[in-house]
């Protein structure tokens, strides 16, 4: 282990510029973004056309060949790590300790862990991000990697509206605030990759006819997630989804899968959730063992980033941690981050909760921890906005 990086220490500190002084939704005025909320009829004809993608790879990685993320909603640690259903899992992985989330609410939490930055988002309200920012899809497309989203109830693959309720029961179900990518217009811009975005349908769909991509987001329905229940109905869920996946030959092999929450519940408390990493690529002798390593939402990029040896986003996946037990596969030494001030329950003011900020510029020089520069593509989109605000890079020119 080394000491956290000053550098990444300084990204942070420029980025908090501002927060001191007060509230951002009470101090700044939020970019505005029209809504998009389809009726019913036209929900139906829209899923009538659309085109839903299935797309398999095999690309060799360092510690796993596949890689899937669950997120469950709003649980604080305690309660999450003693709920039956979750401690009855806990015995197939490793437990992480100290995952932490970024901030509040959960709607920033999701498009930091695609984009390596939640943008100084604050809020749930309809967010879009101009194509010039890139994601994990950009990383993976270097050497076809295949991916794809499997969001439980979401209409069609592709939509991009606000939300789509039961249609018996009213209640929430598909919502675009736990949806990844979606807020990314480099991705839902392309009509080759929004049919990657898909329900739980195509999931087990895929699963049946074995076509599962190498890398995948999965969140379950409003319902299922916990966040409109409880840490035990959530934890119920997990159980029965997961447990047939774990004696599932064809999904186990080689394959990582993090179940995380997206926050914790109390936002006066640390923001620490609990986090497991489970399946066929967990070796046997760390099955039922804790790792309390710091990591947060960054980490899910890192991981990503050193498995397959891909380039940066040049944000915050540069410097966070690798998973440990990969970390030392890949010949990678974690920092040791002091957590005894920690909150992270506060967004910075940035690009989404003030209109005056413009979109922080990447690190274009930065190198991962696995040894990578920044993706060619981002370079040659930032490197002039770079050059001109090398030394206070997050406050940069370029938008869209």
């Amino acid at each position: 282990m080394k000491e956290v990086l000053l550098k990444s220490v300084l990204i942070f500190a420029i980025c908090l510029v501002g927060t001191i002084k007060g509230s951002p939704s009470g101090k700044f005025r939020r970019r505005r973004f029209d809504r998009y909320s389809p009726s019913l009829d036209e929900i139906q004809a829209d899923a009538a056309t659309a085109k839903t993608h299935t797309w398999t790879s095999s690309v060799e990685g360092r510690v796993f060949k596949r890689f899937y993320i669950i997120w469950l909603e709003n649980a604080d640690y305690d309660k999450a790590a003693e709920e039956e259903s979750i401690l009855s899992l806990r015995k197939h992985g490793i437990s992480l300790t100290n995952y932490w989330g970024l901030t509040h609410p959960s709607q920033p939490n999701y498009i930091a862990a695609a984009g390596g930055d939640y943008f100084g988002a604050n809020s749930d309200s309809f967010l879009r991000l101009p194509a010039n920012v890139s994601t994990v899809v950009d990383l993976l497309a270097t050497k076809n990697i295949s991916w794809a989203e499997y969001q439980e109830s979401m209409p069609y693959s592709g939509f991009q509206g606000y939300n789509f309720s039961n249609q018996e029961t009213y209640a929430n179900d598909y919502v675009r605030k736990h949806n990844p990518l979606v807020t990314y217009d480099s991705v839902t811009s392309r009509p080759e990759l929004l049919g990657h975005m898909k329900n739980f349908t195509a999931f087990y769909r895929d699963l049946e006819q074995q076509t599962l991509p190498q890398f995948a987001y999965i969140t379950p329905n409003m319902t299922n997630c916990g966040h409109d229940t409880t840490i035990q109905f959530a934890g119920s869920w997990t159980k029965e989804f997961l447990e047939p996946l774990l004696e599932n030959e064809y999904f186990m092999k080689d394959t990582l899968v993090l179940l995380t929450f997206d926050e914790n519940d109390t936002y006066a408390t640390p923001n620490r959730v609990f986090s497991l990493l489970l399946g066929g690529a967990i070796p046997e002798k760390l099955r039922g063992t804790v790792d309390d390593t710091y990591y947060d939402h960054y980490s899910q990029l890192s991981t990503v980033e050193a498995n397959w040896d891909l380039p940066s986003l040049g944000r915050n996946d540069v410097y966070a941690n690798v998973f440990e037990f990969a970390a030392e596969k890949c010949l990678i030494d974690n920092s040791v981050v002091d957590t005894t001030n920690m909150y992270s329950n506060v967004s910075y003011v940035g690009y989404f909760s003030n209109r005056e900020e413009k979109l922080p510029i990447p690190d274009i020089e930065s190198i991962n921890m696995n040894g990578k520069g920044v993706l060619k593509s981002i370079k040659d989109t930032w490197a002039e906005a770079y050059w001109q605000e090398a030394v206070h890079f997050y406050s940069g020119e370029v938008n869209t």
